[in-house]
């Protein structure tokens, strides 16, 4: 895989849940963010029908609470709702709007993601929201530079350069990254505790993140490493 580009100062993570982003992606946050990057978190809904047992007024309060320390725990200060209703999140025309109203707010040179794709790899099948805000988001960050589409969310903004989906299948490319932003990545996902104590199988998170940022080190050459596919817009 080739190095992501890094040349850039301010980022826009775009995700459909609380804990999207915490599955490795915040490993390079921690690397970006530390480095004096400004990364800012935009969630499509707030994970309320996530937890069975519990209900999604009471999950809103609990899975936003933990969603805040997580972005705290890899430097990010700045996080945002758009409150879609979750496990409903549809593709289309109203979703491309408000995320080029985003867009256009935030002047990100960079969006950040998870896979988009259909599967996971294999036959595994990607969960509906993530499938509908990955598709979105490529589409509005064209829309967010095109003055005549959406006139009525802002000026336009062209300077975004790329969008980073992490996890993707089809990744080209890796971030390196540090013990330590591996460490802060794992320590952003144990902020989730109560939505991951309610999964029928809690995963490992220290087991989870480190082997991936090694599998990823291992193939690109480097002790550690986070791997994005890139889409060009």
């Amino acid at each position: 895989m080739e190095p992501l580009p890094e040349d850039w100062t301010r980022a826009l993570a775009v995700v459909a849940h609380p804990d999207d982003m915490e599955y490795g992606a915040a490993c390079a946050v921690a690397k970006w963010t530390g480095a004096g990057k400004d990364v800012r978190y935009l969630l499509v809904t707030r994970g309320e029908a996530g937890i069975a047992a519990m209900h999604p007024e009471e999950s809103i309060r609990a899975r936003a609470g933990e969603q805040e320390r997580s972005c705290a725990a890899v430097g990010v200060e700045n996080l945002e709702f758009l409150d879609y209703s979750d496990g409903l999140v549809v593709e289309g025309l109203e979703l491309r709007r408000d995320l080029a109203a985003a867009i256009r707010a935030h002047q990100p040179e960079v969006l950040i993601s998870i896979n988009h794709r259909d599967s996971w790899g294999g036959p595994s099948w990607n969960h509906a929201d993530h499938r509908a805000v990955g598709r979105s988001l490529i589409d509005a960050a064209r829309d967010a530079g095109n003055p005549w589409i959406f006139t009525d969310a802002g000026p336009a903004w062209s300077g975004t350069r790329f969008i980073a989906f992490n996890a993707s299948p089809q990744s080209g490319h890796f971030v390196e990254v540090s013990e330590a932003h591996v460490q802060a990545g794992i320590a952003s996902l144990e902020c989730h505790a109560i939505y991951l104590e309610n999964l029928d199988e809690p995963p490992d998170p220290t087991a989870m993140i480190q082997g991936a940022a090694e599998a990823s080190g291992a193939v690109n050459g480097v002790p550690l490493g986070i791997n994005f596919e890139l889409v060009f817009v």
